[in-house]
């Protein structure tokens, strides 16, 4: 048997963060098991289903790196087999049309609220002869759904789940106007399709059941099902918006490695060991359900950046560099007056000032911000503690600039000695001249080592960027 997984999200809205996960899921049990996965968007809410949307999902996996196989299947395409299929159940008498009205249904509601029971169909059309049919009235098409006895699935995760059949009415299949409904098109989409494993959020839970009867009605065979618990938030809420459910592209603008995310969302509710960083490889070998924990797991932006500051510090400089220009054009309003690509001569400054870059910061976004030194305009714009710190040191640099001027192989090596020398002829520790000087240099009270930066920049511009500050009025 070829395992085969799919991936169907309904394209009301991007690919957030649980789909993204669930996507993750389905392509890993794939690939564990040399099968396929396909992806299938389900548009049949046609009021609420965009081609926004379903772009943001397909440049979402793509960006995650989460490939699928086969052409994309539009479930709303299919509609017409869709109703095939309704009407062979209708034929073979294990679905009927039912013509209760809007106020019918309505009423039914109104008794199962005043009694506090959950809304079921009562079965009033399911042995009526539809030449009782009131006149006006178009049928839906519901299921003949089994009365007594259990419907079980047998869940990858969840264990065995029971629901009585007593619980469960007579859904409807096809609709008045001749549209299926999500339970049928599901159902039928997956038999075609040859999926072997339906992988999606327990939110679906209930659907199972109710998918279950649809697959015995017509003979088929069921899936093997696993239902993965919801992500929560850190608060143990739902995750909202506040606490990152955010889309797939928000988390890209964010300054998040594909590479990050990817690993960090396979730790989210499955474990192998005490593993928390696995390479893509590391993942397959080692996925599979049944270390997928049944209690929710809780997202922890922390983490994430640990997790994405270690990928940064792994990746190489070029590639890096690459990462960070492919940001640049989502960056809102482009503070950094960067443009949309870099500029030849800065993207060799950044990807030598890279190794000391990346040590410290945990997105793309705090890495370009930390680079800021190497595409600043003169003068520099100096933030408040730099201020300070030149305000302060400014007396211990004057002559400083000569001396530099001297240096003819503009080295950190040669430019740390030159400044090291320059602290003992004035008195003071390298510190007390340093750290001035670094604000001089980058606006900043902190950056990479100072004498990488020096080399970085080049002499130069080391100089003029000097020179610019020192010659300022001192701050009052």
């Amino acid at each position: 048997m070829t395992v085969v997984t799919r991936f169907a999200p309904s394209p009301t809205g991007f690919l957030h963060i649980g789909g993204a996960r669930t996507a993750l899921f389905n392509w890993l049990y794939a690939k564990r098991h040399g099968g396929k996965m396909l992806l299938r968007i389900e548009d049949t809410d046609r009021e609420r289903s965009t081609e926004a949307a379903i772009q943001a999902i397909i440049d979402g996996l793509k960006w995650l790196g989460l490939d699928w196989d086969g052409d994309v299947v539009y479930q709303f395409s299919r509609a017409a087999r869709h109703r095939e299929v309704a009407e062979s159940l209708l034929a073979q008498g294990r679905a009927y049309y039912c013509y209760a009205t809007p106020q019918e249904l309505e009423e039914m509601r109104e008794t199962a609220r005043k009694e506090g029971r959950p809304l079921r169909y009562d079965g009033r059309w399911r042995d009526r002869d539809p030449s009782e049919a009131p006149p006006g009235v178009k049928p839906v098409i519901r299921l003949k759904a089994p009365t007594e006895g259990e419907t079980v699935v047998e869940d990858a995760v969840q264990g065995r789940v029971v629901w009585q059949n007593k619980d469960l009415d007579d859904l409807v299949l096809l609709r008045s106007d001749g549209t299926p409904t999500y339970m049928l098109a599901v159902v039928v989409d997956d038999h075609d399709m040859n999926v072997t494993h339906v992988i999606r959020g327990d939110d679906h839970l209930t659907n199972a059941a109710r998918q279950t009867q649809i697959y015995q009605a017509l003979g088929w065979d069921v899936p093997k099902m696993a239902h993965v618990p919801m992500i929560l938030g850190p608060d143990g809420a739902k995750l909202s918006k506040r606490h990152g459910a955010l889309g797939v592209e928000a988390y890209r603008s964010m300054g998040y490695l594909p590479v990050a995310l990817r690993n960090y969302l396979v730790r989210l509710g499955w474990s192998h060991g005490d593993q928390e960083i696995f390479s893509t490889q590391e993942m397959v070998d080692a996925f599979d359900l049944k270390n997928i924990g049944r209690s929710p797991a809780r997202f922890d932006f922390a983490k994430l950046e640990n997790l994405n500051g270690h990928y940064m510090r792994q990746t190489p400089d070029e590639e890096l560099v690459d990462a960070l220009e492919q940001l640049l054009p989502e960056l809102q309003g482009d503070e950094h007056h960067l443009g949309r690509t870099f500029s030849p001569g800065l993207r060799s400054k950044l990807v030598a000032a890279m190794p000391g870059l990346k040590e410290r910061a945990k997105t793309l976004v705090e890495l370009l911000d930390s680079a800021y030194y190497l595409y600043a305009q003169r003068p520099l714009h100096l933030d408040e503690k730099a201020k300070t710190l030149l305000a302060e040191g400014r007396p211990r640099l004057a002559g400083i600039d000569a001396k530099l001027e001297a240096v003819e192989d503009w080295t950190a090596a040669a430019v740390e000695a030159v400044v090291r020398a320059h602290a003992e002829a004035v008195g003071a520790k390298l510190g007390q001249v340093a750290q001035p000087l670094r604000a001089a240099l980058t606006g900043r009270a902190t950056s990479p080592g100072l004498f990488d930066v020096m080399a970085v920049l080049g002499k130069d511009e080391t100089l003029s960027r000097l020179r610019d500050q020192m010659s300022a009025a001192p701050a009052a």
